[in-house]
């Protein structure tokens, strides 16, 4: 599989503020990428150099095997780039709007009109084809932007907080629409703020913190990486003193908590894999434990993101 995206040692500087420092990323044709991390961490700059709309300092960025300093025509070409604003187009009706971005990438009048009841088809706006754009609710300019950006059949779509501002359903239809998008085989590199959202959709993440990648890959991979060892919560009938005891002579049980958990609840976390500890199970119910429940606790995206970035969510 090709690389559509590769970045060497890109930085930017802004006098003394490194904004990027030294990046090193590279995503395949077909991938979808969520791009995390706080206010400030250099997401959008990254965007901007990607869309040529900002110089870097040093290093290179190629896009679809395009240099984006040398030859930003045939970049902007193969990118369809959704920022995070709406620009303002009073007076103009939604099948214009996206007409008008159609005529900029050249595409014949002829083909202009099914075209964009495709797009709209695609992001459900058909119905407000004859709308004027300032008239639409902030999810529906969101896909409308979005129809925009594919104008032109792009490769690749980038996009900075597509789910900004947006309500429950209309971030759910936008996650449907990525979804259908990415089995239409768009590469997708978008940043987000909401996590669980990223978490549901990516293939895998980037994750920034002031200028600096501090991960990347998948998401199962870097919460192994970040997490040796699993986190058992136990409750169970009566004391837990016996198991207690129990658990401070088992081997791979490390940093066993009872403060702050009722006091029929205990979490420890365990070294071993599956087979030690079901035999930790066993063992337990052969001492006559009453076990309530024995369960591994699931570490979210949010988990990863705030141990990867200092605990800094802005």
């Amino acid at each position: 599989m090709s690389n559509i995206i590769e970045i060497e040692g890109l930085s930017k500087r802004y006098g003394d503020l490194v904004a990027l420092n030294d990046l090193n990323l590279t995503i395949d044709q077909g991938a979808v990428v969520g791009f995390i991390g706080p206010n400030g961490a250099g997401k959008t700059t990254t965007m901007r150099i990607l869309t040529t709309l900002l110089q870097p300092s040093s290093g290179t960025a190629r896009v679809a095997g395009y240099d984006v300093a040398q030859n930003p025509d045939a970049v902007r070409r193969a990118i369809g780039y959704m920022p995070d604003f709406f620009g303002v187009y009073d007076d103009m009706k939604v099948w214009e709007y996206l007409d008008f971005f159609a005529a900029c990438y050249d595409i014949p009048p002829a083909t202009r009109h099914g075209m964009i009841d495709d797009l709209l088809g695609l992001v459900d706006l058909g119905h407000k084809k004859e709308q004027y754009v300032e008239g639409l609710s902030r999810g529906m300019k969101q896909r409308l932007c979005l129809a925009r950006t594919l104008t032109h059949d792009p490769q690749l779509l980038i996009l900075d907080e597509p789910a900004s501002g947006l309500d429950p359903r209309a971030r759910i239809e936008m996650r449907e629409l990525l979804r259908e998008l990415q089995n239409m085989g768009k590469t997708i590199f978008f940043s987000s703020h909401i996590l669980s959202e990223i978490a549901d959709v990516c293939t895998s993440i980037a994750i920034l913190e002031a200028g600096n990648l501090v991960a990347h890959g998948n998401i199962e991979q870097i919460r192994r990486q970040l997490r040796a060892n699993r986190t058992i919560h136990v409750r169970l009938l009566g004391e837990r003193e016996p198991l207690v005891n129990l658990l401070q002579t088992s081997p791979g049980v490390v940093h066993l908590q009872t403060d702050d958990l009722p006091a029929d609840s205990l979490r420890f976390d365990f070294s071993g894999d599956d087979v030690a500890l079901s035999e930790l199970i066993q063992t337990a119910v052969s001492h006559h434990i009453p076990l309530v429940s024995f369960r591994e606790e699931e570490h979210d995206l949010e988990d990863v993101f705030l141990q990867l970035t200092k605990g800094v969510v802005n």
